[in-house]
């Protein structure tokens, strides 16, 4: 057993797994201590490299492309801190992270991993249901469909429309962009129907607006990972577009883009013909449909 622990967490590696888990310091980021355990197969790890620095170093697991849920989902846009694939190790540990890093490197060598990209997902992503509340309001998965339920500072067009909910077979895939503290994220739900529509975040109704707390925000990873999990896996999709190209370029064809334009503008029309839109907030939405479309 190699092991190393620090006050960011602990790695610990059997000779299969790197078992990672987040430090109890408030250092710690939310994310990473609401994520939890993460054991990490070896299979799914393509290599790893301990970083000397003068006062601290890194070690860093890097895993092959496609075994991951949450890298998928994220795009590797966690920041450093929240990546729990970043262990910060103290000066005086350096040669108990260099042996750990060489035994992770020496079975990688003996059970011969490769490096290629996953064809299926290698980790399980977090367990279900998950719940979070972000700024724009709380969504939720219990592994078979997405709920949202808007807060009290949502755009008055998402509150109209009432809790959004979603049946993970209507989904494509989820888009996520983390808020930095200096600019907005969001979490878009990408369905059949809105797959064209191009509506800012702040008026999708199938989209949080992350605008809030950025370490709450954070935490809308753990639903976007988790719906991510259970969605077809990239490479499938991939050997859909090369043997039926002609599916992948008409993902909805001209008749029901027709259908779900008409269906989103008399819904608009609705609205303000019920007073819950002004004048203004019609036309501005309105415009934004049209261009989506």
């Amino acid at each position: 057993m190699a092991e190393i622990i620090q006050r960011d967490g602990t790695w610990a590696f059997d000779g299969s797994t790197v078992r990672i888990t987040p430090g109890l310091h408030r250092s710690v980021p939310l994310f990473r201590q609401t994520y939890g355990e993460i054991p990490v197969p070896l299979e799914a790890v393509s290599g790893v490299v301990f970083e000397p620095e003068r006062k601290r170093g890194r070690l860093r697991l890097r895993l092959r492309e496609g075994c991951d849920p949450m890298l998928q989902a994220t795009g590797g846009r966690l920041p450093d801190a929240a990546d729990p694939y970043r262990l910060a190790v103290d000066i005086d540990r350096s040669g108990v992270a260099e042996y750990v890093a060489e035994e992770i490197r020496r079975a990688l060598l003996l059970e011969q991993i490769p490096k290629e990209p996953a064809k299926a997902y290698l980790l399980p992503g977090p367990p279900v249901p998950v719940s979070v509340r972000s700024s724009d309001g709380t969504v939720s998965f219990d592994g078979t469909q997405v709920r949202i339920d808007w807060s009290d500072t949502s755009d008055r067009v998402k509150r109209a429309t009432g809790p959004r909910i979603i049946a993970i077979g209507d989904l494509m895939q989820v888009e996520w962009l983390p808020n930095s503290g200096y600019e907005d994220g969001f979490m878009r739900f990408v369905t059949r129907e809105t797959v064209f529509s191009k509506l800012p975040p702040e008026k999708d109704p199938y989209a949080l607006d992350l605008w809030g707390s950025a370490r709450r925000d954070l935490l809308t990873a753990l639903v976007a990972t988790a719906v991510t999990a259970r969605l077809p896996h990239p490479s499938t999709r991939a050997v859909d577009s090369v043997e039926r190209p002609q599916v992948a370029a008409a993902t909805a064809p001209p008749a029901d883009h027709h259908d779900v334009l008409l269906r989103r503008l008399r819904e608009l029309g609705q609205l303000h013909r019920d007073g819950v839109l002004t004048d203004e907030e019609f036309a501005m939405t309105k415009a934004a449909v049209l261009r989506g479309f």
